[in-house]
């Protein structure tokens, strides 16, 4: 088991949001004989382009989980409208209290820093509900003014292959600059640079619980 995690949840405030994050890691955790599942808050159905089906998105995560090793059975997406998390917090922790009945060991979430107002509060109430577990703060850079970076995990080239073809899934956000491959791919080797690896994933530790 890579570190010794076997369980793992990675939470996500839109679909999208775990692969971009915390995709290679999500791989190497597999590859360990880790489970891993993923919980997203909303499908962003407001934010979709003309064009797309309401529930492009909820086909989308399942296919891009899947293409990262992720069960079927371990992927629950949740309805909550897109930037309005805020409104339903309460409803929002309680889902994580429920998820919390499967023992994880370790949880990956947005940074305590990422501005988006949806990704602030997936961050606060993730702390708050696994507060007796490991929990590392992923990056998303473009929301973040600032970031800790605390924690590397090392990657190798096929880890951030499979995160890039993960994220080729979502081709109704095909445009933004950060789904590109060469995007993720150039941010995976600053960040292995910073440790002399070929690529890296960086999170901030939230609690570690050892």
């Amino acid at each position: 088991m890579f570190l010794g995690f076997k369980n793992v949840l990675v939470l996500a405030p839109h679909t999208d949001d775990g692969e971009l994050g915390a995709g290679g890691t999500v791989v190497r955790l597999i590859e360990s004989g880790a489970r891993v599942s993923y919980a997203a808050f909303s499908t962003a159905e407001g934010s979709l382009p003309p064009g797309f089906s309401s529930d492009t998105l909820v086909r989308e995560v399942k296919v891009a989980t899947a293409r990262l090793g992720i069960r079927p059975e371990n992927l629950y997406v949740y309805g909550h409208k897109v930037r309005e998390l805020e409104y339903v917090r309460q409803q929002v922790l309680d889902e994580m209290i429920l998820l919390r009945k499967n023992n994880y060991d370790l949880v990956l979430l947005p940074s305590q820093r990422d501005i988006h107002q949806d990704h602030e509060v997936v961050a606060r109430e993730g702390l708050r509900a696994f507060k007796q577990t490991t929990v590392l703060g992923y990056e998303l850079i473009w929301n973040n003014l600032s970031f800790h970076t605390a924690c590397f995990v090392r990657l190798e080239r096929h880890h951030v292959d499979k995160k890039c073809h993960a994220l080729t899934a979502y081709e109704s956000q095909a445009g933004k600059q950060y789904m590109s491959a060469e995007f993720i791919t150039a941010q995976a080797k600053t960040r292995g640079v910073q440790i002399g690896a070929s690529f890296a994933e960086c999170f901030e530790v939230l609690r570690w619980v050892m």
